[in-house]
């Protein structure tokens, strides 16, 4: 990937304090003409809802610089969390990065 598109891959247990981390790092790379973001939850094992809360400030941040969000790699527990929440209606989640890659990377480059 380039500057253009960024892929972000945090681990473990993304709570609040860990989300505010990550989203100073996703803040810094917009600064870097950064578009599109991807974030993988691959190796996250469990989201609270101080997590997710800090997604959806996330979200309102990438919007406000003109750039696009994205997620894959949610487990079970992340998506029920989603699910409940309805915010799988408000972000675009993929299965898989590859799936991310194939759909929305060759369309925008």
């Amino acid at each position: 990937m380039n500057d253009f598109v960024k892929i972000f891959q945090p681990s473990g247990i993304l709570d609040g304090t860990k989300a505010k981390e990550f989203q100073q790092e996703i803040s810094a790379s917009l600064e870097k003409d950064t578009k599109i973001i991807l974030v993988d939850f691959q190796d996250v094992t469990f989201m609270d809802s101080s997590g997710l809360g800090s997604l959806v400030l996330l979200l309102k941040t990438v919007r406000a610089a003109g750039a696009k969000i994205f997620l894959c790699s949610l487990n079970d527990q992340i998506k029920i969390l989603f699910e409940l929440t309805s915010m799988d209606r408000i972000f675009t989640i993929f299965p898989t990065r590859s799936d991310f890659e194939e759909d929305i990377v060759q369309q925008e480059l």
